[in-house]
């Protein structure tokens, strides 16, 4: 447990990061887990599951989740999966 009084702010500030990331992180994995799966069975849906997934992924980016470049390469493959449908 902290015992000064900046390292007691720090545990509080981390905790309230480590629940934003985990709700992003979640929302990120599920929109490119709905992406992959319309994407497999087909339809209209697969466009629209796409660009939320890209949203999605560029967000979690954008707020330093994960990075940029990642974000790139997952796009760019969801998109190209998306083109051979």
């Amino acid at each position: 447990m902290a015992n000064h009084k900046s390292a007691v702010k720090r545990a509080r500030q981390a905790l309230r990061r480590r629940a934003r990331n985990r709700n992003l992180r979640s929302r990120m994995r599920t929109a490119v887990k709905q992406a992959r799966a319309t994407l497999a069975t087909g339809g209209e849906a697969a466009g629209t599951a796409l660009k939320e997934a890209e949203s999605e992924l560029r967000r979690a980016a954008s707020k330093g989740l994960i990075p940029k470049q990642r974000a790139s390469r997952h796009v760019s493959r969801l998109a190209k999966a998306a083109n051979r449908a």
